[in-house]
């Protein structure tokens, strides 16, 4: 990773470990049909109303931040998207599934259905078009679906499936279920399997990662 000469304008566009998981298949599933836009690197406390220089400086400390080159781990980057949320919203929508780790034995399932805190003036609502969800290595579950959102993406998304080892699946929906391996081989010598969790709710843009272990069952 390095910088960028924030000097110039700089488009730094790369695929993402997923996108080119995509684009290995061959099969038609890497489809660039939208974008968005985040400011992860941006420290707004440097906003400076109180520059000598006048307003025309309030934002120079910002202006002059160094700029990160694009890489590739999805779980790292644009975790904090742009959105348009009605005039006067003080609080940003956040993501709530009930748990800050999920822990399952091997086979064991678990059923999560999202909801969104701070959004469209309640305290807390599902989203109409659902839930993204993204689990790091797929090897790690024998089933990851999600349910409820009934389009074209959702099903192309949740009946695709995986190819190689240590892949990431994504999928769509309202409720999201987990089911743990049951394939012994895959701990080693461990007695624990360790990915992430990264669920996008996809009208608000709000974003929460957690850990999911799953624990060898020794008989």
């Amino acid at each position: 990773m390095g910088y960028l000469n924030n000097i110039t304008v700089t488009v730094d566009a790369i695929l993402t470990k997923k996108g080119r998981e995509l684009l290995a298949r061959n099969d038609g599933s890497f489809q660039i049909t939208q974008f968005s836009l985040a400011d992860d690197e941006i420290d707004y406390t440097l906003y400076n109303p109180n520059h000598p220089s006048g307003s025309a400086f309030y934002g120079e400390a910002i202006e002059n931040m160094p700029v990160i080159e694009a890489f590739p781990d999805e779980t790292q980057i644009m975790k904090y998207k742009l959105l348009t949320l009605p005039r006067g919203t003080a609080k940003l929508p956040v993501l709530e599934l009930g748990f800050t780790t999920i822990t399952l034995k091997q086979g064991a399932s678990l059923s999560l259905t999202p909801q969104t805190l701070n959004y469209l003036g309640t305290d807390s609502t599902f989203e109409a078009s659902g839930y993204t969800a993204t689990i790091g290595d797929s090897r790690a579950l024998s089933n990851f679906e999600g349910v409820g959102v009934n389009t074209s993406d959702a099903a192309d998304l949740n009946t695709t499936s995986t190819i190689g080892t240590n892949v990431s699946r994504t999928v769509i929906g309202t409720t999201l279920n987990l089911t743990a391996t049951t394939v012994n081989t895959l701990f080693g010598t461990s007695t624990t399997l360790n990915t992430i969790l990264t669920v996008t709710g996809r009208d608000s843009g709000a974003r929460l990662t957690i850990p999911v272990n799953i624990t060898k069952v020794t008989t």
